[in-house]
């Protein structure tokens, strides 16, 4: 909803970024250290909780952002991937570690400080409940503040706040998503449990979890997240910890359950509108999520690093229309998109497989494959060469009318 009347309580900045998960506080981050007067919201009464994450992250984050060791539960060397029926993929690197299992409470907190580190005011408690509008422009944000009312104008609001954004909705933009293209997920962090600790352990099969995958991501000794992702179209009444309980008693056995957390992602690949007058989608909002593979972290962050960088062009010029911001749809979709893409064209593919085709499609990737780097790229080209079929049915899809 647009909110126009006047408030009692009024702030002025360049940039409002509304969410403070990894997106978000890149985004403020970035625009921040351009010397812009930005303002970092959340909802929630603490940064990085509740955890809605599997925390893992392959090596590739490094490219973008310093590792902290606090943020590392666990390094490791792989990812183990198990078929239907008995076929074990063992993805590997020359790199060692390929990848980690991060702490997200402590990861998100430590970007959203890095975000105030730079000169971005950061505020918890703070939840936007509509956008404010000028002759058809976003041109800020009302939200309540432990129970005041503010309104806040900005050149360009972020909208930062997860799948479904309601932020992008009040400026019209329709994140809205089908049931097939969100996967419904279901999280324990479990201790005294035996768990590989050198690598991630996914489990696929329509028995298991339809339309996804279960999850072991360890994080340190004992203890691991041990989670199921299942396509909201095939739970067909069932609810989501019941096939993680399921789970949890075949492949796990016994263990102590410290957290539960519940969780949307989005599988529909990036959304074509990210940017309108005065404002900009990054993060889950976007769509910057693989669907192939579920994972997020790192698109978030490159999107980010993108989102602030036109925010502070635009903001200098004066110019925050959507022609001008557009030029963060060009780099984003030219940096990752034709990976999301990729990765929604190869989901796509392996969901419309017949139980049977399901469980042969794995058979040749039974064995272990060795990555030059652990990324989203590099492990879709490892896979479709050892599935050359999946390739061509992706082609003749998409040349199909």
């Amino acid at each position: 909803m647009a909110y126009t009347s006047d408030c009692r309580e009024k702030e002025e900045h360049d940039v409002v970024v509304v969410g403070a998960g990894p997106a978000g506080s890149v985004t403020a981050r970035v625009a921040a250290d351009h010397g812009l007067d930005v303002l970092l919201i959340d909802r929630n009464p603490e940064i990085g909780v509740p955890v809605r994450c599997a925390e893992g992250v392959s090596r590739e984050i490094e490219n973008y952002i310093e590792i902290d060791s606090r943020w590392v539960c666990n390094p490791i060397k792989g990812v183990i991937t198990y078929g239907p029926e008995g076929t074990e993929l063992v993805i590997t690197t020359a790199d060692d570690p390929a990848g980690y299992v991060l702490d997200r409470r402590v990861f998100d907190k430590s970007l959203a400080r890095d975000a105030a580190c730079a000169g971005a005011d950061v505020r918890v408690r703070t939840r936007a409940f509509g956008v404010i509008k000028h002759n058809g422009k976003v041109c800020g944000v009302h939200v309540n503040a432990a129970g005041e009312r503010v309104c806040i104008t900005a050149d360009v609001v972020v909208a930062a706040d997860g799948v479904e954004s309601r932020v992008a909705r009040w400026a019209g933009i329709d994140t809205r998503l089908r049931l097939e293209d969100v996967a419904i997920c279901a999280q324990y962090l479990m201790c005294d449990i035996e768990a590989n600790r050198d690598y991630c352990e996914q489990y696929f099969g329509w028995d298991i979890a339809p339309g996804g995958y279960a999850w072991i991501f360890p994080k340190g000794a004992r203890c691991a997240n041990v989670g199921i992702g299942i396509g909201a179209n095939h739970l067909r009444g069932r609810r989501v910890v019941e096939f993680l309980d399921s789970f949890v008693h075949d492949r796990v056995g016994g263990g102590d359950k410290l957290a539960v957390v519940y969780g949307v992602v989005p599988l529909s690949g990036p959304i074509y509108k990210t940017v309108t007058d005065g404002m900009i989608l990054v993060g889950d909002a976007a769509r910057h999520v693989n669907p192939f593979s579920g994972g997020g972290i790192v698109t978030a962050i490159q999107g980010g690093q993108i989102a602030g960088a036109v925010i502070a062009k635009a903001v200098r010029e004066r110019n925050c229309t959507a022609r001008r911001l557009r030029e963060y749809e060009r780099r984003w979709w030219r940096e990752f998109g034709r990976t999301l893409y990729a990765g929604l064209k190869a989901k796509n593919y392996i969901l419309s497989l017949s139980r049977t085709d399901f469980n042969r499609f794995f058979q040749p990737l039974n064995g272990e494959l060795k990555l030059s780097e652990y990324t989203e790229r590099a492990l879709m080209k490892g896979i479709a060469k050892r599935s050359p079929k999946m390739v061509l049915s992706m082609i003749i899809r998409t040349l199909m009318p």
